[in-house]
């Protein structure tokens, strides 16, 4: 067991409308994680990946992190026990037996191809053993003959074990061999001990099937007749009281088993899901079954009580507004992030890194260096484009030094030249040809709650200052929208000029835009009919100018 969760998977995710730093953080940290541990780390992204950020993975040659939408606990993340499918010809007995090996009362029946075809319970045999007062239960099941041997432990002498007993009634010949023929009838199987005539009168009656017990010889005469009238003969070690007992045991599971109605639950359900539903059945054991429909195993409502969240790791951001779904369901392990510190609760203490400098790819890239893990072009490349999108290529005032001196480093690993590489990426990132007003809105879109005020902001940086003017027009319109849809008080809009170092800003909301007025001192350009828009020459960074500007404006 302990193995089984040392082996588990823990996803290495950013923030939702992720970045460039949100997912090349998160590739390379995972990748680190795995070199240290030889455990099983995989980056995933809570959103769609932009355009700048495909630039550089496909520069480097990188396949997109896959996109997790959200990180509830599903059946997959329960211990599911392999309880193995049996064919549904599997006699009582067999049954019986493997559940008290497995400590099983549940066994499936699965076809060849392992589709489930019917369940079978303890409740299901034992009400099979209150069921033998029919004597033609045996045929009705249309059991085979090698079951029945099996059962009895015996040798078929005359006959196919794989024909199958599905006609008469069973019998014991106890009477006089004058007496039986009133009873015995065409098809019957008949139970009997060492007396010739007894054996030969069944036959002459027209037995499918006599079994004779106390492991008594049976004669070549009888062996003779037996094969001439297509009777098939079985000896046993067992008395006939005992035969007799055992024998409805090999009845096949396919006749007492449930076959409609199946609860079955498949892998990616989540465990919120199926709980009313468990709790509603009084059934001990549920199948589950792959995306496929095939048969995995079984689960209890035990293993639900015993569920373990998913196993993540958060990189650039620490904020529940900003994290993927479900993650009050998750087991968060790590957070390493540069931004202020926000709301994400964790149920167990975790490691937490967070340092003021201008990108998580910064700390990443120390983290390798610290751990002495040799840094490969690929990784390089995609640390090196994150710390240039995040620090606007050392234009932001989030860089410190240490970002700096980290992306030079990275780039002679690369083999980038640092500017003309950049102004491609920018390019890629502000090329908005095609786009719907909604994939530019979120293309780097936050959440913020601060006291008793909830707002989000956007951005768009862009080395285009023309494309910059044409989207005022286009934003404002979706902003109103965008507002109402997150039910957030104010939304805001970065048109971030990489040139020039400044921002339009975009305002929507009941006093957003006197909000910005008095955090920045701006001009109010109410006068130029623009009522929704604020200049902020030198403010390039969201998260180092425009969010604490915001912040002790909502204070005062």
């Amino acid at each position: 067991m302990e193995e089984n969760r040392r082996n588990r998977k823990t996803i290495v995710i950013g923030h939702k409308n992720p970045d460039t730093d949100s997912i090349c953080s998160a590739v390379c940290y995972a990748n680190l994680k795995r070199q240290l541990t030889k455990e099983d780390y995989q980056p995933g992204r809570a959103g769609r990946v932009n355009e700048e950020t495909q630039f550089v993975l496909n520069y480097f040659g990188v396949e997109p992190p896959e996109l997790i939408e959200n990180v509830k606990t599903q059946v997959l993340d329960i211990e599911i026990r392999e309880t193995r499918g049996v064919k549904k010809n599997l006699s009582l007995k067999n049954a019986w037996n493997l559940m008290q090996e497995a400590n099983a009362v549940t066994i499936p029946a699965v076809t060849d191809d392992g589709m489930l075809e019917g369940l079978i319970t303890v409740g299901d045999i034992a009400k099979s053993y209150m069921n033998v007062y029919d004597s033609s239960i045996l045929s009705k099941a249309n059991t085979q003959y090698a079951n029945i041997v099996e059962t009895l432990e015996g040798n078929m002498v005359v006959g196919d074990v794989s024909d199958y007993f599905n006609n008469g009634k069973v019998l014991i010949a106890a009477a006089n061999p004058d007496m039986m023929e009133y009873y015995i009838a065409k098809g019957d199987l008949v139970i009997l001990g060492n007396r010739y005539e007894s054996q030969l009168c069944a036959i002459e009656m027209e037995a499918a099937c006599i079994i004779v017990c106390e492991g008594a010889a049976v004669s070549m005469t009888i062996k003779k007749l037996a094969q001439e009238r297509g009777c098939a003969v079985m000896t046993t070690p067992y008395d006939t009281y005992t035969a007799a007992r055992l024998v409805n045991q090999s009845i096949p599971i396919s006749y007492f088993m449930k076959t409609d109605g199946l609860i079955t639950f498949e892998v990616e359900d989540y465990t919120d899901d199926i709980k009313d539903v468990m709790a509603s059945k009084r059934h001990r054991d549920f199948p589950v079954l792959d995306k496929n429909g095939k048969y995995k195993g079984m689960i209890s409502r035990r293993n639900l009580l015993g569920a373990k969240g998913k196993r993540l790791i958060l990189v650039d951001h620490n904020e529940r507004s900003q994290a993927v779904e479900g993650m009050e369901s998750a087991e968060v392990l790590e957070i390493i992030d540069h931004h202020r510190l926000g709301t994400v609760e964790t149920i167990a203490p975790v490691f937490f890194r967070n340092q003021p400098v201008g990108c998580t790819a910064t700390i990443i890239y120390q983290m390798y260096q610290e751990n002495h893990v040799k840094i490969e072009p690929k990784i390089a490349g995609l640390l090196c484009s994150a710390i240039i999108s995040d620090t606007l290529l050392f234009r932001s005032p989030t860089c410190t030094e240490a970002d700096k001196r980290a992306a030079l480093n990275l780039a002679d690993i690369a083999g980038i030249e640092v500017e003309k590489y950049a102004s491609s990426m920018f390019a890629a990132g502000s090329n908005l040809k095609g786009k719907t007003d909604g994939e530019i809105f979120y293309q780097d879109f936050k959440k913020f709650t601060f006291g008793k005020v909830n707002f989000g902001v956007g951005q768009i940086s862009s080395l285009n200052s023309k494309e910059l003017d044409e989207l005022k027009e286009r934003m404002l319109p979706y902003m109103k929208k965008a507002r109402e849809e997150h039910g957030v008080d104010m939304m805001f809009f970065m048109l971030t000029s990489i040139l020039t170092e400044s921002t339009e800003l975009l305002c929507e909301g009941q006093g957003a835009k006197q909000l910005i007025a008095t955090a920045f001192r701006a001009e109010d350009s109410t006068d130029s009919g623009e009522d929704h828009l604020v200049s902020l020459p030198g403010v390039v960074s969201r998260k180092k100018q425009l969010i604490p500007g915001i912040m002790l404006a909502v204070q005062e």
